[in-house]
């Protein structure tokens, strides 16, 4: 009896070996498409604490993990303890008849089949003789026999009639006859299309086993109100997440700016950070093995303060927008600039996003006139949207894809435009809009409001109502939220009580609130690569390094 027949399609039966070693066995012994030796008590009966399952169904998928792994000696040593067998005596049968050309044999087999609809019976059955008659017609003297076979067997099964037809052509044509030596092959694909009409208790879907303990986890993943751990599951254990996990102690300080910290930005690998201040100057910080972090470079070349940062998407360059001011581009690795934008133009670039080739940039502006243009890195523009009916643009994004920009205009507008459909969604607010944050699948969006609300919008799916994120102070300064942790499943947020706030995504509650700070937090940012990271920036002139509990140890001010 062969033990893991077609155990995936890639196996698929060698033809040359496998259908024909099966064939000879049951030929010589015929008794073993349907003598079985019945299941040991042990075998039968449900298990598990609730009684949910099977023990037979139990063991047949412990008999396919165990072929899937490698161990055949092991799975015959349990079929043979346990007296079930992988391989139903249906599938046997099918096997057996299909391999052999037993085509009445293998349509009776089909017709037993208890929970099979009517439907896949003449489905299956179809299959079963359409391979006889390409058979048939790839022999000699066969084209009687096979016009037989489309008339009496064929015909009347309840079928698309175009079916018929194409079959009836091929009989003047010869398309698709099977000759003698691709009969096996034939058959084995022939066999493989039955199996995927059949229940799934005929045979065993490949890595069964695997499947269920997977979907298991992943739903532990999804029920997990902390989930923040990149770490692989262990098996050995249900999957629990605690607050502990979250960034919530200060492990360093950053003193290295002269005045108030506006902005701050991990790189898209997670191996930099950015930071912008009131002092005119940017800086870029370098995360060692040990995730302390030690400064790299200090960007200098601004006259006004630095308002807004933007790493390139492979983390080579990067943006820095003066107050009122120029746009600037440096070389992360040298730290020297690159270029500067707009210098021989009065014009005030209010923000700034990468294109996901790290090619091109779009711009905001809104001084001499508002404007969004896209230029490359040598400052050529590209493209131009401007006129009487463009507003203030104040924050923008481009998503992951490249298909879409969204940017916040006169303040109290979200507006997301398709690249590919050409079409324009607008979303309104209520209050004005401080800033814009954009998940790193690009799917969702969070505005902080100067109302002391955080909104979450879907880009891509028209929704009337916000998810909304209460606790934190926000009424007349600028302040910049993020998303983190594992699948962006948490926000965080600065605050003018000198507090960064974290939440759950779909809690409208903190349930993190850091102190540390002397003076109103403006930005922070969670660290992509290292979900136990985040980073905030202050007008006291510092910027907090924060890490959870259990890595908190490994860090050393």
């Amino acid at each position: 009896m062969i033990t893991n027949s077609i155990s995936s399609d890639q196996e698929a039966l060698n033809p040359s070996l496998k259908a024909g070693e099966f064939s000879k066995e049951m030929e010589a012994n015929p008794e073993n498409l349907h003598l079985r030796s019945p299941p040991s008590p042990a075998a039968t009966g449900s298990l598990g604490s609730r009684r949910l399952l099977d023990r037979s169904q139990f063991i047949r998928i412990l008999l396919q993990a165990l072929h899937s792994l490698g161990y055949s000696k092991a799975a015959s040593s349990l079929e043979s303890e346990s007296g079930v067998a992988l391989d139903s005596p249906e599938f046997t049968s099918l096997i057996f008849h299909s391999l052999s050309g037993r085509w009445l044999d293998c349509v009776t087999t089909i017709d037993s089949i208890p929970d099979l609809s009517p439907k896949s019976k003449s489905s299956a059955a179809f299959l079963v003789w359409k391979q006889h008659f390409l058979e048939l017609l790839g022999s000699d003297d066969g084209l009687v026999p096979a016009r037989d076979v489309l008339w009496s067997r064929i015909s009347p099964l309840d079928l698309e009639r175009g079916a018929v037809h194409r079959l009836a052509r091929a009989m003047i044509t010869s398309e698709d006859a099977v000759p003698g030596e691709d009969r096996v092959r034939r058959r084995i694909g022939m066999l493989l299309d039955l199996l995927g009409l059949m229940p799934d208790w005929v045979r065993v879907p490949s890595g069964r086993l695997e499947h269920l303990v997977e979907t298991a986890v992943a739903r532990q993943l999804e029920s997990c109100f902390y989930h923040n751990s990149p770490e692989e599951v262990t098996l050995y254990e249900d999957h629990a997440c605690t607050l502990g996990q979250i960034p919530s102690k200060c492990v360093q300080t950053l003193d290295a700016h002269k005045n108030e910290v506006w902005f701050v930005q991990f790189s898209n690998a997670g191996e930099y950070l950015a930071s912008s201040s009131k002092d005119c100057t940017a800086i870029i910080w370098e995360i060692k093995e040990d995730d302390t972090l030690s400064l790299k470079h200090t960007l200098e070349g601004h006259v006004k303060p630095v308002s807004f940062i933007a790493w390139s998407p492979d983390d080579t360059m990067l943006l820095t927008c003066g107050n009122a001011e120029v746009l600037k581009l440096w070389d992360v690795m040298t730290g020297t600039c690159k270029l500067t934008m707009n210098n021989q133009v009065n014009r005030v670039i209010s923000s700034c996003a990468w294109f996901p080739n790290s090619k091109k940039i779009v711009c905001g502006s809104y001084e001499p006139d508002n404007r969004i243009h896209t230029c490359d890195v040598e400052g050529n523009e590209l493209e131009v949207w401007e006129g009487e009916r463009m507003p203030k643009v104040s924050d923008l994004a481009v998503t992951p894809d490249g298909n879409s920009l969204i940017s916040i205009c006169s303040n109290r507008e979200i507006w997301i435009r398709d690249f590919r459909k050409g079409t324009e969604r607008v979303i309104p607010e209520e209050h004005s809009i401080t800033s814009l944050s954009l998940s790193r699948d690009g799917k969702f969006m969070i505005v902080n409001l100067n109302s002391e609300e955080i909104h979450l919008w879907s880009v891509y799916t028209a929704s009337n109502t916000p998810h909304r994120y209460r606790g934190h102070k926000q009424g007349k300064y600028v302040i910049r939220s993020c998303f983190g942790g594992s699948d962006c499943l948490f926000l965080a947020s600065g605050s003018e009580d000198s507090k960064i706030y974290i939440w759950q995504r779909h809690d409208e509650a903190p349930i993190q609130i850091l102190s540390g700070h002397s003076l109103t937090v403006n930005c922070v940012s969670w660290n992509p690569s290292k979900p136990h990271m985040l980073a905030s920036a202050s007008d006291d002139r510092t910027i907090r390094i924060w890490m959870a509990t259990r890595n908190a140890d490994k860090v050393h001010a």
